[in-house]
């Protein structure tokens, strides 16, 4: 008979997208050796409770947040200490949101909950920042086949601003007539007849809109989403 002691948890590396930058949540610890440390929000499963339901859970109690899209990343666990209290292994998920629909509140052994960009996220505790630079990774290659990008924008949002979100994750620029003319040719993306002032110049710019059921309805008849960048 094979006796264990090992933990369960799972983590959630959450990313935000506001104003040309790319955003993280992250938690202040207020218990414990890594107390006032900043961590991803997660914890232990109940024994009763899907792995799912305990990452909504913990995102709830820590900061306050529910999100819709949550995908598991991968399992984090070969590093046999990489919890110095006892063997954990952590199951992470990663989610995309508008943090402008979020107000942050922590809760329960959460002492603080903020946004960090990606790129000045600091140490975080066990091996977080490891878990980020994948899921990172991970987001970067959805962009490619997958519209997920439109979870980050508002319902309505300038043509720019998708440009500018993809140059913003991709970490480079974009040849931004060529992904214009592949955006549109899909017909996923609906013209709008608003308009609204660009920048210091006040110049006009048309809004667009995500036709969702339009794009699940294509992926029915066997729809490839496929943004290649040379």
């Amino acid at each position: 008979m094979i006796d264990q002691n090992i933990k369960i948890a799972v983590d959630a590396i959450v990313f935000g997208y506001e104003k040309g930058t790319l955003y993280v949540l992250a938690v202040q610890q207020r218990f414990g050796k890594l107390a006032d440390r900043w961590v991803l929000p997660g914890g232990f499963i109940l024994d009763d409770e899907p792995l799912i339901t305990a990452v909504e859970r913990e995102l709830k109690e820590e900061a306050g947040i529910t999100v819709s899209y949550l995908e598991q990343l991968a399992t984090f666990g070969d590093d046999i200490k990489r919890d110095d209290r006892f063997r954990v292994i952590s199951v992470a998920y990663f989610a995309l949101v508008n943090p402008k629909n979020f107000v942050l509140k922590a809760d329960t052994d959460a002492k603080d909950a903020k946004w960090f960009p990606v790129a000045q996220v600091p140490t975080l505790g066990y091996d977080h920042n490891e878990m980020v630079k994948l899921a990172h990774q991970r987001l970067k290659s959805k962009l490619t086949y997958q519209p997920i990008g439109f979870d980050l924008l508002d319902h309505e949002f300038l043509f720019s601003d998708l440009e500018n979100l993809y140059c913003s994750i991709l970490e480079r620029d974009i040849d931004r007539r060529n992904f214009r003319k592949k955006i549109l040719s899909f017909g996923i993306v609906k013209e709008t007849d608003k308009v609204v002032k660009i920048g210091s110049s006040g110049r006009p710019g048309k809004l667009f809109v995500f036709d969702k059921p339009k794009y699940h309805q294509l992926l029915k008849e066997n729809f490839q989403f496929d943004i290649r960048f040379a």
